[in-house]
């Protein structure tokens, strides 16, 4: 099978207990090899790390000092989140593992999550220094713009420019997607061992593993694109006499957001993939067919599920997040950049790189809202006392009030301008908008799939009537639940842009610009709490992991409904969190578009405001990005079927083949299971994936070749701004579907296990579990992946774009 050889396959061999009547042995035969360059690092002597770091430090602040002080102050923030993101790692490292039953199950989750990651991210980066090349290769012969041509600027520079910035975007994503599969799979058993003394002591420790994830995530995310701005402003002599203005200079930063959203997007295919054919193939058997409890150790499928919840929900989430800030950064520097020259503003630095302090106080907010979520003062106390929810939201709550004071600050301080001084104020409350719009967002998931509320409830109450009322019941809330998001979202759209257009900058013929900007500033306001939503996103997989390892060793039933009710709470947070993705998509979408408008303009030197849908090959291109959204959500959905398919009958077989697996006298073969997921989950993961990112490209250079013959300029650009365009809209509408419709079932299912309408066993339990078998792959598969792709089809126009207009 393809990215599975017979070394991988050695890896995860014969796995788990010697005898059920006896403590679990050794997983040994999971063990991996580490990696060549991890071997070397770890041989370093601890002299030499901190050197590196020394030098590290040194050249940070020496090319912040030759570009700007806000680059130096964006730095000295990153750094700072840097070192508490390391206490909080060493604060969760400190736990204890539990018992040796408890240890050995993590060493096997954790040696088979990384032995695919490594597998995965091989494979993905064997993709990337293609793409790269052709990168290359293309720049090389790319029309340049203007600007870059009076500033002397060699076409071989900017095809190194971009296709290394494309590089590193996409080396820094894998980064960000290791880190987040790295901490979980060290944490799960130290919250199920914390779990054994204090629910609250369970919490926390998933909450500060996740926060570290998070914060090492979004401070990377700055970090790279400061790093790159910094450099190119001091190896380019930026704003100096005949050289490039640093309004140009965003616009070498796209292959950077390109990059991250490349790796993200295979990322989130290949774990998504993963987690959900392990999840249903375990599901189908282990609990219908069976009718054993979930994450039982009598299920063959069990460690490739538990190993699924690490590779695609963790590893897979922080590449989304990782690409989701850095293409809203580019995308609002460029835009920023450009309303600067248009209004000719004396200092133009404030509005380029605010985008990076907002992110910068988005670090600051989020760990002091983590650090908000404390132990209680009696640590021998079993019970939380308060709601896991609760908790969370209060934390959210802190990191909310946080931000809007952070971000007032920040317009003061960056976008006050004597040509507009009310300016700041107007683009403080777009900032507002974007707040109050995340926190919207995080409540209307909330309620479409928490059972605290009536719309889950139905889903569960349909469930007593059979399995086709439940599917019905299902499709029907995904349905109704895109138009509150939908609404919002226009209404924070309109709003932000009045406000931006209306903040009184306008250019040398009197043209009021500042809407467009105003949107971005929004944008930034929603993803001002990222790092906070991050930390609640992980808490969910590290939960879920808790629960397995405590259901396989066997721990008393106490301990279970500690984990259960975290896992419960983690469900929400998973639904919530990606309703905030979509929210943030959409929005940072809408400025790759505005962004994608104004660089062709800048390229053609040819306004390019409008898009005619009236032109039937602008509008045969947005019916294509329509399509496009349709078939690879079909591809990936139908990629989870065929491999849960192979899963499922691998099951059976050994239930069939071992009959003393059931009765605890024999061992199922886990290593089969992972095997299985991991190999046909790398393969299925092309597919789609190729499909997202060849399109765009096919697309406009077709049309490109129309328009040559039909005398039709620009027009391979316009088609493909149609197809951004229906491909956005029709996007973040499947997005929104297959997320809550896929939670809503999750969760009518977990209502239903806590005892609702007969329990667990009942008829209603076994069809809830099939309306949770069929919102697998929409919540964790395709719909997460739609938030990359629609990002990614925005920022591989933005890179692509000299190709889609005539010579």
């Amino acid at each position: 099978m393809m990215g599975m050889d017979d070394d991988h396959r050695m890896d995860v061999e014969n796995p788990l207990m010697g005898s059920y009547q006896e403590k679990p042995r050794t997983f040994s035969s999971l063990k991996n090899k580490p990696f060549w360059l991890v071997q070397t690092a770890l041989r370093l002597d601890r002299r030499v790390y901190y050197l590196l770091a020394l030098f590290t430090v040194f050249f940070l602040f020496y090319i912040g000092s030759q570009s700007s002080p806000i680059i130096l102050f964006v730095f000295t923030i990153c750094i700072g989140s840097l070192v508490y993101a390391i206490y909080l790692a060493s604060w969760v490292l400190a736990k204890d593992e539990g018992p040796p039953e408890m240890s050995e199950i993590s060493d096997a989750i954790r040696d088979g999550a990384e032995g695919f990651f490594r597998t995965q991210y091989g494979s993905i980066s064997r993709m990337a220094g293609v793409l790269g090349f052709v990168i290359l290769g293309i720049y090389m012969f790319r029309k340049s713009t203007p600007e870059q041509e009076a500033a002397g600027l060699e076409k071989s520079t900017l095809a190194f420019i971009t296709s290394l910035s494309f590089l590193l975007g996409a080396v820094c994503s894998g980064i960000a997607g290791y880190i987040g599969m790295w901490v979980s799979v060290r944490a799960n058993v130290r919250v199920s061992s914390a779990a054994r003394r204090s629910a609250r002591e369970a919490l926390l420790v998933a909450v500060r593993a996740g926060g570290f994830s998070a914060l090492i995530v979004v401070g990377m995310t700055v970090m790279g694109v400061a790093v790159l701005f910094a450099s190119f402003y001091v190896f380019l002599s930026v704003d100096t006499i005949h050289n490039m203005k640093m309004t140009e200079l965003p616009l070498l930063l796209v292959g950077y957001g390109f990059g991250a959203s490349f790796v993200a997007l295979f990322a989130q295919l290949g774990g998504g993939i993963y987690t959900k054919a392990a999840d249903v193939g375990a599901d189908l058997v282990g609990k219908v067919e069976q009718g054993i409890p979930e994450d039982d150790a009598r299920n063959p499928a069990v460690i490739a599920d538990l190993v699924g919840d690490n590779v695609g929900d963790c590893a897979a989430r922080g590449a989304d997040l990782f690409e989701s800030i850095a293409a809203e950064i580019i995308s609002a520097m460029i835009l920023g950049g450009t309303m600067a020259k248009r209004c000719k503003l004396d200092d133009p630095s404030g509005f380029i790189l605010f985008p990076l302090v907002v992110h910068s106080f988005d670090l600051v907010v989020s760990a002091i809202g983590i650090a908000s979520i404390k132990g209680t003062r009696d640590p021998s106390s079993k019970s939380l006392i308060e709601d896991p929810m609760i908790i969370l939201q209060k934390g959210y709550s802190v990191t909310l009030f946080l931000a809007v004071l952070a971000f007032g600050g920040s317009t003061r301080w960056l976008l006050y301008t004597e040509q507009a001084p009310s300016a700041w104020f107007h683009f403080a409350l777009c900032g507002l908008v974007g707040i109050v719009t995340a926190y919207v967002f995080v409540w209307i998931s909330q309620y479409y799939t928490d059972y605290k509320y009536d719309p889950v409830r139905q889903v569960a109450l349909s469930s007593t009537t059979g399995h086709g009322t439940n599917i019905i019941a299902g499709v029907s809330l995904g349905l109704e639940s895109t138009a509150m998001p939908v609404l919002v979202i226009s209404l924070s759209i309109v709003t932000a842009y009045w406000l931006g257009k209306t903040s009184g900058l306008q250019d040398n013929q009197g043209i009021p610009t500042g809407g467009l900007f105003g949107t971005a500033v929004a944008t930034m306001g929603m993803l001002s709490t990222a790092g906070y939503v991050l930390t609640m996103d992980m808490f969910g997989p590290i939960a879920d992991n808790a629960g397995g390892i405590v259901e396989m060793s066997q721990q008393p039933e106490s301990v279970r409904e500690i984990t259960d009710l975290l896992d419960a709470v983690g469900n929400t947070t998973k639904a919530t969190t990606k309703g905030f993705a979509i929210g943030s998509a959409a929005l940072a979408s809408f400025l790759l578009f505005s962004a994608y408008m104004d660089e062709v303009s800048s390229f053609s030197g040819v306004a390019f405001t409008t898009v005619d849908i009236a032109i039937p090959e602008v509008f045969v291109g947005g019916l294509l990005g329509s399509m496009l959204i349709y078939l690879f959500s079909a591809w990936a959905c139908a990629a989870v079927g065929r491999t849960a398919q192979e899963v499922v009958s691998e099951v059976r077989r050994q239930f069939s083949e071992r009959p003393g697996i059931m009765t605890y006298q024999e061992k199922p073969d886990y290593a089969r299971c992972v095997s299985i997921v991991a190999a046909a989950s790398l393969r299925e993961m092309i597919k789609p994936g190729a499909l997202a990112v060849i399109s765009p490209i096919v697309i406009g250079l077709v049309f490109r070749l129309v328009g040559q013959a039909t005398d039709q300029p620009l027009l391979g650009a316009k088609a493909v701004a149609g197809m951004l365009m229906f491909a956005t809209v029709s996007g973040i509408l499947m997005a929104l579907f297959l997320n809550t419709s896929g939670g809503a079932w999750d969760n009518a299912k977990k209502y239903i296990e806590s005892g609702a309408f007969g329990g667990k066993g009942s008829d209603a339990h076994k069809a809830a579990v099939t309306g949770d078998t069929v919102g697998d792959p929409f919540k964790d598969t395709a719909g997460p992946s739609l938030h990359v792709l629609i990002k990614m089809l925005a920022t591989i126009t933005l890179v692509m774009a000299p190709l889609f207009l005539d010579n």
